[in-house]
């Protein structure tokens, strides 16, 4: 599992899956894992929960030693915001979290005043988007 996304590592992403509404969520927090197979649903082997994944398309090619595929999977932690709104990340994110709403295949994706829970940007003001309390 590796916290930094490069772009090369997902320039074959096909498809995000979301398992979820991610209108809902501040953030997600994503990863890079090697799993058996290109598509289909991971096994998810976290505390919390998954919230979307990768697809890859045919010309990924797995890994030579292992024979793995490196994919996002995208998952929030018990103590997450959407789980605990006034808990540790009230005001801020982990490291690993990103918007949902900026990510796309092959895209990394941002962090947001929205997923730093700070004061929404005038776009956010301007779109009618507000956080949650």
């Amino acid at each position: 599992m590796s916290a930094l996304i490069e772009g090369e590592e997902i320039s074959h992403e096909v498809e995000l899956v979301w398992l979820e509404d991610i209108d809902d969520l501040d953030y997600v927090r994503q990863s890079l894992d090697r799993l058996p197979s290109r598509r289909g649903r991971p096994s998810y082997h976290r505390d919390g929960r998954m919230v979307g994944y990768a697809l890859l398309g045919p010309q990924a090619k797995a890994s030579r030693s292992s024979g793995t595929f490196r994919r996002r999977v995208f998952w929030l932690l018990p103590h997450d915001r959407d789980s605990e709104p006034a808990g540790l990340y009230a005001g801020s994110a982990p490291a690993e979290a990103i918007d949902p709403r900026t990510l796309a295949p092959g895209s990394k994706g941002y962090k947001t005043e929205r997923s730093e829970g700070g004061p929404p940007s005038r776009a956010m003001r301007e779109m009618g988007i507000t956080l949650p309390l």
